[in-house]
């Protein structure tokens, strides 16, 4: 109800009650005329029926204030739900997404955990690099080409070796980490000359174990393969290098190849040697099937002179067949002759002579 609305009714009020005041007073204190009382009676019905108007518009104005407050209310209280709603599925999905992601990161942590324990056991490590190697040279010679766990007459094993043309080259998958990881965190000078001079000694004794499987009476080729799965230990090979630190192990790659004709290979340099005996691979079986194809075509020449010998003897033997027949031919012939001699007509036998087949060479 507004203040307006509320000032009519107030000042309706008052006038009510100042008639009435007037009323009483003049009843009082004179007996006036029924005209003048009736006017008043009017002018109260008229009164009274306008502040019930006026009640009755102001409270249509409130009821309608209402209804469209309450309108906009409940629509508000809808969108504030649904805003909130949207809000919740979005934390919800974020939640879930951020469960999922830390479960990722905890099953790469465990996979980490556990490639570490593979890494600092040396006879896991082993199991890594072999495993390794098989998956290089299955996914690059075909199958047959190479064996993995070849053994030799004496029981030693290798990990590996590649079949060719003139012999096998074996291969041996070497991992050493343990001094390598410690010459590379370690800082003081004199501990680290010791890590070094250990790390090297333990690539001298990969390399000679690598060179015993280099055993030309048993088929090998003379050199071997010594394959190591990591190619940071042997890019530091290369450069001479130990991560940020000098060390002196380029002389064992000359040490490997010239005595001991050990070729250090990297996955990498390892799949540029496959490629090369794959080609080679490729050439020998161009090879081997030119010859098979040679020797199927001198078959087929020997077959070809077989086979012209058998049509010669052939077109021989159908010349005398030829010659029998028109011979026996014309014997028949003379049966007409006879005939006709005893009695006096021909039997009308005909001399049918077949020519004999050309032997003649074009």
């Amino acid at each position: 109800m507004d203040a307006l609305a509320l000032g009519q009714i107030l000042v309706a009020l008052v006038a009510g009650g100042f008639f009435v005041y007037m009323i009483t007073k003049n009843q009082t204190s004179k007996t006036g005329d029924d005209g003048s009382f009736l006017l008043i009676q009017q002018q109260l019905s008229d009164l009274s029926k306008t502040v019930d108007k006026n009640l009755g518009d102001s409270r249509k104005e409130v009821q309608d204030s209402l209804k469209f407050q309450m309108e906009g209310s409940q629509r508000l209280m809808r969108d504030i739900t649904r805003q909130m709603n949207e809000q919740l599925t979005e934390v919800h999905k974020g939640i879930t997404e951020s469960t999922e992601n830390s479960k990722k990161v905890f099953t790469i942590t465990e996979q980490l955990r556990n490639l570490e324990k593979v890494l600092t056991h040396q006879k896991q490590r082993g199991t890594l690099g072999e495993q390794s190697l098989e998956l290089i040279l299955g996914n690059v010679l075909p199958p047959g080409i190479f064996r993995m766990q070849h053994a030799f007459k004496d029981g030693e094993t290798v990990d590996a070796v590649i079949e060719t043309k003139d012999g096998v080259i074996p291969i041996d998958a070497k991992f050493s980490l343990d001094n390598y990881n410690r010459l590379a965190e370690e800082e003081d000078e004199i501990r680290r000359d010791e890590f070094e001079r250990a790390f090297i000694a333990d690539l001298k004794r990969r390399i000679d174990e690598t060179a015993k499987y280099i055993r030309e009476r048993e088929g090998t080729l003379p050199f071997a393969l010594m394959y190591i799965p990591a190619e940071g230990i042997y890019y530091d090979l290369l450069v001479n290098r130990v991560g940020s630190l000098k060390a002196n192990t380029r002389s064992l790659i000359e040490y490997a190849a010239a005595e001991k004709k050990v070729i250090i290979v990297s996955p990498t340099t390892l799949l540029a040697y496959l490629q090369t005996v794959l080609f080679g691979y490729r050439s020998f079986r161009i090879e081997e099937a030119a010859k098979e194809i040679a020797k199927n075509v001198g078959n087929l020449g020997k077959h070809l002179a077989a086979y012209e010998t058998y049509h010669e003897k052939l077109g021989t033997s159908l010349g005398a067949v030829v010659n029998h027949y028109n011979s026996s031919r014309k014997q028949f012939k003379l049966i007409d002759k006879d005939v006709y001699k005893i009695s006096g007509e021909s039997a009308g036998i005909k001399e049918l002579l077949i020519e004999k087949p050309d032997q003649t060479e074009e």
